[in-house]
C-alpha cells in the first residue's frame, strides 16, 4: 500500500518538547494545541514520504487506562487513533507502562499486512529496535524523528537512529507551531477581583480557639479557594493565610451561646458541597427548594440520554469547565418550570447538595476526579463548577433581557 503511517509516543513527544522550551520534562509546563499538532504531523509525514496519510496512531499513558480530556479530544480528530497504556506512580513521578510494546506490536502489525509503504515513527526508546527492524524485513521504509534536544545531544537510542532509514529533526520552529512553556507562577488571565460577600466572609472575626494559634509567616501563605467563580469569571482564589475562618470556623461563630458581637454582620457562607457552611438567618439547614430541585437525570429521557452519550464521546473535550457548562446548558434546556432556575441562581455560589453531587459523577465520566490520591482534584472541582455557574448567569441574563424593539 502506497500510504503513510505516523508513530507517535506521546511521552517522548511531549516530555522532549517540555524539556526543550521550559527546561524540564513535565508535561505540566507547557501547552499544546493538539489540532494544530496532529495537522503538523500529517503535513510534514506527507511531505516527508511523498504518501498520503493512512493514520496517526498516538500511543500514551493514562491512570488506569482512563482516557484523559486530552485523549478524548485526540481520538475523534480524522485519521488519528488513540492508543492508551498504563499510567502508575512510583518514588513521587509517574511512569508509562505497556506503551512500547504497543507501539511494538502495531508497528509489526502494520508491516507484515502491508498496511503502508512508509512508517514514521516519533520516539526515542530503544525498545522499539526489534519492530523497526522487522518492519524494514517487511519492505516497509522507516522514518525516525526526533525532538531537538534541549542541551543539543542526542535524546534517542543510538541504536534506533543507526537503523532508520530515513531520519529528521522537529527543530523548536516547528515544535512552537503548536507547543508553548507555560509562564511560571502564572494564570493565562489576571483573577477576578473576589466577589463582596466572600470579602465580608474573610474579614469575619475568628473563634477564640483560631485565634489563640500561633500566625504564620507570610512565607507560609497559601492559596485558598474563596469560592466557585461566577459570573464572567473561570475561578476565584483569594490568597490568604492560614488564619482565615473555614466553613467550620465560621458555623461556630453562629453557634448557639456565641456573643453577637462576634457574629459577622453581612457575612454569609453558601459553600457548595462542604460541611459547615452557614445558611442565611431563618433558614436552618438547606433551603426547602434545593430540596426540591430536579436532578438532570429525572429530567432526561432514554433518547436523550443516548445523544447525551454520543455528545459526550464526540464533541466535549473534557475540560473541566467545558464539562460544568454542558452539564448545566442540558438542566437548563430541560426544565419544565423557569422558577427552578431563579431559585438556583439566588443560591449563588452554593449549587444544592442533589445538583452538585451528580455534576461531580459526570465529570468522573472524563478522567477528571479520579486517580488523584482518591481526591477530588481542587482545582478541577472549582472550574467544573464555575463552567456551571457561567452558564446558568448567561442563561438567567437573556431571561431578565427586554425584548427588542
Amino acid at each position: 500500500m502506497d500510504r503513510c503511517i505516523v508513530l507517535v509516543d506521546a511521552g517522548y513527544l511531549l516530555g522532549a518538547a517540555a524539556s526543550l522550551l521550559a527546561g524540564e520534562p513535565s508535561r505540566s509546563r507547557i501547552t499544546v494545541d493538539h489540532t494544530a499538532l496532529v495537522q503538523g504531523l500529517r503535513e510534514q509525514a506527507e511531505c516527508d514520504t511523498e504518501r498520503p496519510l493512512l493514520r496517526i496512531y498516538w500511543f500514551d499513558g493514562a491512570p488506569d487506562r482512563v482516557p484523559q480530556p486530552e485523549h478524548r479530544r485526540l481520538r475523534v480528530m480524522p485519521r488519528v487513533t488513540v492508543r492508551l497504556g498504563a499510567l502508575t506512580r512510583s518514588d513521587g513521578r509517574w511512569a508509562q507502562k505497556g506503551v512500547d510494546a504497543a507501539m511494538h506490536a502495531e508497528l509489526t502489525e502494520l508491516a507484515r499486512n502491508r498496511a503502508c509503504s512508509d512508517v514514521v515513527l516519533v520516539t526515542g526508546d530503544g525498545d522499539l529496535l526489534p519492530g523497526m527492524m522487522a518492519a524494514k524485513e517487511h519492505g516497509v521504509a522507516v522514518h525516525l524523528w526526533a525532538v531537538q534536544a534541549a542541551d543539543g545531544d542526542y535524546n534517542q537510542s543510538e541504536d534506533l537512529v543507526a537503523e532508520a532509514d530515513e531520519r529528521r529533526v522537529l527543530d523548536r520552529t516547528w515544535i512552537t507551531k503548536a507547543v508553548r512553556a507555560k509562564e511560571l507562577g502564572g494564570v493565562c488571565a489576571p483573577p477576578p477581583a473576589p466577589r463582596p460577600e466572600i470579602a465580608a466572609i474573610l474579614s469575619a472575626p475568628l473563634p477564640e480557639s483560631t485565634l489563640t494559634q500561633p500566625a504564620e509567616s507570610p512565607a507560609e501563605e497559601r492559596q485558598h479557594p474563596a469560592a466557585v467563580a461566577g459570573r464572567g469569571a473561570a475561578e476565584e482564589r483569594v490568597t490568604v493565610a492560614k488564619g482565615v475562618p473555614t466553613p467550620k470556623d465560621l458555623a461556630a461563630l453562629r453557634a448557639p451561646g456565641t456573643p453577637p458581637a462576634q457574629h459577622p454582620t453581612t457575612a454569609t457562607l453558601r459553600w457548595s458541597s462542604d460541611r459547615g457552611w452557614v445558611d442565611r438567618p431563618g433558614q436552618p439547614g438547606e433551603p426547602a427548594e434545593a430540596a426540591s430541585m430536579p436532578t438532570l437525570a429525572q429530567l432526561t429521557t432514554a433518547e436523550q440520554r443516548w445523544a447525551d452519550r454520543e455528545e459526550d464521546i464526540t464533541t466535549v473535550g473534557g475540560d473541566p469547565y467545558e464539562v460544568g457548562q454542558v452539564f448545566a446548558r442540558r438542566w437548563v434546556e430541560r426544565l419544565g418550570d423557569p422558577a427552578h432556575l431563579q431559585k438556583l441562581s439566588s443560591m449563588y455560589p452554593r449549587i444544592p447538595h442533589r445538583v452538585d453531587g451528580e455534576l461531580l459523577r459526570y465529570a468522573a465520566r472524563f478522567g477528571l476526579l479520579a486517580h488523584k490520591d482518591d481526591q477530588i482534584d481542587e482545582h478541577d472541582r472549582y472550574a467544573i463548577r464555575a463552567g456551571f455557574w457561567r452558564e446558568i448567569d448567561v442563561r438567567t441574563s437573556t431571561e431578565r433581557a427586554p425584548a427588542g424593539d
